[in-house]
């Protein structure tokens, strides 16, 4: 998977949207139903690092594999949307597997 740079896009990608899940899902609901505010803060700078390096797999891949422009601004989107990064995984993964390549 890090054999190149777009494994390792794929790669934080998945970190990227597993730890928006456990923000959304596990540190959110333990901040509000169970008054643990500390869980937020916690998750949600771990993910925010991990955010700010996915943006930069993601100029790094746009550069590398020379990605089209409309491919970038989905894969920044795909960011915001809850399984977002799976449903992006899985396309990269057929773009990848059918042709040899991504694109």
């Amino acid at each position: 998977m890090f054999k190149n740079a777009l494994g390792r896009f794929r790669f934080i990608g998945i970190l990227e949207g597993s730890s928006l899940l456990a923000l959304l899902f596990i540190a959110m609901p333990l901040k509000y139903w169970f008054d643990m505010p500390n869980a937020v803060t916690i998750v949600g700078t771990i993910h925010g690092y991990i955010f700010l390096a996915y943006m930069g797999a993601i100029v790094y891949a746009m550069i590398a594999v020379k990605w089209p422009f409309r491919f970038t601004i989905g894969a920044v989107l795909s960011a915001f949307i809850p399984f977002g990064n799976f449903i992006l995984d899985s396309r990269l993964k057929t773009l990848e597997n059918s042709s040899g390549k991504a694109f």
